[in-house]
């Protein structure tokens, strides 16, 4: 009997829609897969019509599986081969949506998300990279995402950012 080999857990893409079914944010791995925009448009499109009346979690689409949920006015999808483990891809759609709803502080609508992207964006390079499944815990992925917004550099972080640094430093001086 032959040594089995490991398998890689992998995703096609990461999207997120609003409401009227427009791209919020979109991330596809497989160049073979949706190689295009006008292809990737109109699979979202499709996407959109069979899901946004549903209440399942899975679905089949052009030979892709399509894990899904919504929210106020975000529908999250995180798409598979049809050679994947459903779970598996579910479990990386769980991943993002909790992960992104503490991010969001559970207001987790398309306004928020917008004024977020920027982290947003950081949390699912945290989750997937170029396709493989690399962290599957929001806690995780909520941690390093957290870390990494502070090593903003001073020139670009908000003035609020500015302020709650200076605070943090200031509490610390003087309990030395």
């Amino acid at each position: 009997m032959g040594l089995l080999e490991p398998t890689m857990y992998t995703v096609k893409g990461i999207v997120i829609l609003n409401n009227d079914g427009k791209r919020v944010l979109a991330k596809y791995y497989d160049p073979n897969v949706l190689s295009t925009v006008k292809e990737q448009k109109a699979f979202e499109k499709d996407l959109f019509n069979k899901t946004h009346r549903a209440n399942a979690e899975v679905i089949m689409l052009n030979s892709l599986i399509c894990t899904y949920r919504s929210n106020v006015d975000l529908f999250f999808y995180v798409i598979g081969s049809s050679q994947e483990n459903e779970l598996i891809i579910l479990s990386v759609l769980q991943c993002l949506f909790n992960s992104v709803s503490q991010i969001l502080r559970k207001n987790v609508e398309e306004r928020a998300l917008m004024q977020n992207l920027d982290i947003v964006m950081l949390t699912i390079d945290e989750i997937c990279d170029g396709g493989i499944i690399m962290e599957a815990d929001p806690a995780v992925i909520v941690q390093r995402v957290a870390l990494r917004t502070e090593d903003i550099p001073l020139g670009e972080q908000t003035v609020g950012q500015v302020f709650q640094s200076a605070k943090e430093q200031l509490k610390w001086s003087l309990l030395k």
